[in-house]
C-alpha cells in the first residue's frame, strides 16, 4: 500500500494569506504612525483653539476651525515624509487633496462637537477630544485611500 506524499510546499490560499496579513500589518502600522502624528497634531490644535477661544475671545467653532487647520497642515508634513513615506512630485495637488480630507474631516469635527455640547451638555473640550477620536478613522482611511495611494 502507497502511502500518501506529504505535502510541503505551500498552496497558493496560504501564499495570498500570508501577503494579506503582511498587507494588514504594514496599514496597522501606518494607522499608529498616523495616529502619532494626529497626538502631535492634537497638541497644535488644542494649543491654538485654547488660546483663541480661552485668551482672545474667539467664537469656539471659529477658533476650532484655526486649530483643526493648523494641526492639519502640521499633519500633512509629518504624514508625508514619515507615515506614507510619500514621493508624489506634485505636492500642491497631493497637499490639496490632504486639505479637502481634513475640510470633510472638520465638517465632521465641528457637528460631533455641536450635538455633544447642544444635546449632551458636556465641556467644550470633552467633546473635542471626543470629535478628535471619531474623526481619525475617516482622516485616515480617506488619506490612506486617496492622498497617499500608490499611483
Amino acid at each position: 500500500m502507497n502511502k500518501p506524499l506529504k505535502n510541503d510546499t505551500p498552496t497558493i490560499n496560504s501564499t495570498f494569506a500570508l501577503i494579506n496579513i503582511q498587507r494588514g500589518m504594514g496599514i496597522f502600522f501606518k494607522f499608529i504612525k498616523f495616529a502619532v502624528v494626529g497626538f502631535s497634531g492634537m497638541v497644535i490644535d488644542f494649543s491654538i483653539t485654547g488660546l483663541l477661544k480661552e485668551k482672545l475671545k474667539v467664537n469656539k467653532y471659529i477658533a476650532n476651525s484655526c486649530g483643526f487647520i493648523s494641526a492639519a497642515s502640521s499633519n500633512y508634513i509629518l504624514n508625508r515624509v514619515w507615515t506614507f513615506k510619500s514621493h508624489q512630485a506634485n505636492i500642491p495637488k497631493e497637499y490639496f487633496s490632504f486639505f479637502m480630507v481634513s475640510v470633510i474631516g472638520l465638517s465632521l469635527n465641528n457637528g460631533i462637537i455641536y450635538l455633544l455640547i447642544n444635546k449632551r451638555k458636556m465641556n467644550f473640550y470633552v467633546a473635542k477630544l471626543i470629535a478628535i477620536i471619531l474623526v481619525i478613522f475617516w482622516n485616515f482611511t480617506a488619506n490612506y485611500l486617496f492622498t497617499f495611494s500608490l499611483r
